[in-house]
């Protein structure tokens, strides 16, 4: 990175008191704030436009919490380095098991926000990088969005639009409500994380089972699904049928 005065910040949390407290801190430590956001999902999306040097994240928050956003940022060409602000204690352990470049306890005073801002330059991205990845594999609880490098940049699906998973050589297609984007995961552990919402049809294709609306039989005698909101039916291996029928049965 390079001078600590020329660090760019971008500043989560879902309060706008606790956002406005830190943009002081930082602006009365000569760095520059590129923004402000209120949830994960907009650190992770405001990231990946603006490339902020740290981001100042909060834990407890809605829609996508500071853990998970962390996962996605690790998904950046240059990830930032991400430092966890909470005013709960009991995610200290937990935020050093994942390797967070550092821990500040609200209200957050400002020689402890230098120190882990100084801490964060110390880190060069290939470091940063690392700390990311290790954060991404030790992290508690599923995700609630996946994400995607595409054209327009980091692209976040929430998992809940998802209608199914389709594998083509070494990336996995994921369709949901707008579309389709590719992301490098192995449909096995895309099933291992997702294997209560999402039922193995085939040995190459994942579906919602929120989506299932029928299972039919083709004219040349092939099981199908049809899924909501998709036109064209998915084909049903006669190995997974077993599976697939369990599954719609506990669905009820």
């Amino acid at each position: 990175m390079d001078d600590i005065a020329k660090m760019k910040v971008l500043v989560c949390d879902d309060e706008a008191l606790a956002r406005m407290r830190l943009k002081r801190l930082v602006e009365m430590a000569n760095m520059e704030v590129s923004a402000e956001a209120a949830s994960g999902r907009e650190a992770v999306e405001s990231a990946g436009r603006l490339r902020p040097d740290v981001v100042l994240m909060d834990i407890r928050m809605p829609d996508m919490d500071g853990l998970e956003a962390a996962a996605h940022l690790d998904k950046m060409e240059n990830p930032p380095a991400v430092i966890f602000c909470t005013a709960y204690e009991e995610h200290a352990l937990q935020a050093f098991r994942v390797h967070a470049v550092d821990y500040l306890l609200k209200p957050v005073g400002a020689q402890d926000l230098k120190r882990a801002l100084d801490k964060a330059r110390a880190l060069n991205r290939v470091q940063i990088a690392e700390l990311s990845h290790k954060m991404a594999a030790n992290q508690s609880g599923r995700r609630r969005h996946l994400s995607a490098r595409t054209h327009r940049g980091l692209e976040l699906v929430p998992v809940e639009e998802v209608r199914y998973f389709q594998a083509d050589q070494k990336y996995v297609a994921v369709h949901h409500a707008g579309g389709y984007v590719l992301i490098d995961e192995p449909l096995k552990a895309l099933e291992d994380e997702f294997g209560d919402l999402f039922v193995r049809i085939h040995r190459s294709t994942l579906a919602s089972l929120h989506f299932i609306e029928s299972l039919e039989c083709s004219s040349q005698g092939r099981f199908e699904v049809r899924l909501r909101g998709v036109d064209e039916p998915l084909n049903v291996s006669r190995r997974h049928m077993p599976g697939l029928r369990r599954a719609l049965v506990k669905r009820g």
